[in-house]
């Protein structure tokens, strides 16, 4: 008998991918999709080199502009740092990167550290600037409560 319960069951569920207009079947996106908007940007976690402060911020890449220039913009726009200050792009632990491939495979929410060019001396340049130095600012967003 359960031989013939599973017959049917087989036979049941071919129908439904036959014909393709089961109720049971719904091509409505689910309430606990993603949004779309998370296929298309690449989300990473980026801060300063700095023996100061270890926290990231996130910042958004359009996945069809990945590269090591956008990367660079984009970071040192939301950092408040200029791009000609940036020695090396790390992504933490410990590996360098250089080019528009090692960008392409970074996956989300990756921790990325910018490292400054040292100045006259052995220092590293230390420079955080406050949140309203910063040209990408948004003091709109910073005024939201949740």
């Amino acid at each position: 008998m359960a031989e013939a319960e599973l017959d049917i069951g087989e036979k049941s569920a071919g129908e439904h991918k036959q014909e393709g207009t089961s109720p049971h079947l719904t091509t409505a996106p689910s309430v606990n999709a993603k949004p779309d908007n998370t296929c298309l940007e690449l989300v990473l976690k980026v801060r300063i080199q700095s023996p100061k402060e270890n926290d990231f911020i996130e910042i958004e890449l359009h996945r069809q502009e990945l590269s090591y220039q956008n990367l660079l913009k984009v970071s040192c726009c939301e950092l408040g740092i200029n791009p000609e200050q940036v020695e090396k792009i790390r992504k933490l632990p410990n590996t360098l990167l250089r080019k528009d491939k090692d960008i392409r495979r970074l996956q989300d929410f990756e921790e990325i550290e910018l490292l400054l060019m040292k100045n006259g001396s052995s220092e590293w340049i230390q420079y955080t600037p406050s949140l309203t130095e910063k040209s990408c600012y948004n003091s709109n967003a910073a005024k939201m409560t949740y």
